[in-house]
């Protein structure tokens, strides 16, 4: 496993213990797992987004401190932020981050993620010219999350 996957499956323990709010203490993370404190920013930055449902706040200095809140709202109104929050271009990894929370937060189940996940793949859209497949999974993407929805 890798250590940005590490780092994030330790912060959604602590979430998930914690009833979805975590204050973490960057250096001191990163002393316990063993990377350096970047590698917890770029965790945070990159995971633990509004878009996937997250607030997260920071304090800087000696007694700094960073906190992750997990946002509660219905699963309904939890897709429409998702589906708002895609924009006009989706690559595929942020696409399967999102599918992959969704999964997490119960949000939606196994085989539509599957299913959601196939569609969006580069072997699926391969017909379509390079520089036009993230328009088109975006497009696809809130389709398939609002038929989910309805």
């Amino acid at each position: 496993m890798r250590m940005s996957d590490l780092v994030a499956q330790y912060i959604l323990e602590m979430l998930e213990q914690q009833d979805g709010s975590a204050e973490i203490q960057r250096n001191e993370l990163a002393g316990s797992l063993g990377c350096v404190p970047s590698q917890i920013n770029y965790v945070i930055t990159s995971r633990f987004t509004p878009e996937q449902g997250y607030i997260v706040e920071s304090r800087r200095g000696g007694g700094g401190y960073i906190r992750i809140s997990r946002v509660k709202m219905d699963k309904g109104t939890a897709l429409m932020h998702i589906i708002n929050s895609v924009g006009d271009t989706l690559d595929k990894a942020t696409a399967e981050v999102m599918l992959k929370n969704m999964l997490q937060r119960n949000l939606i189940e196994l085989l539509p993620a599957k299913i959601i996940a196939a569609a969006l793949s580069d072997r699926t859209l391969k017909n379509i010219e390079q520089e036009k497949r993230d328009t088109v999974r975006a497009d696809l993407f809130k389709n398939m999350l609002l038929a989910i929805n309805s």
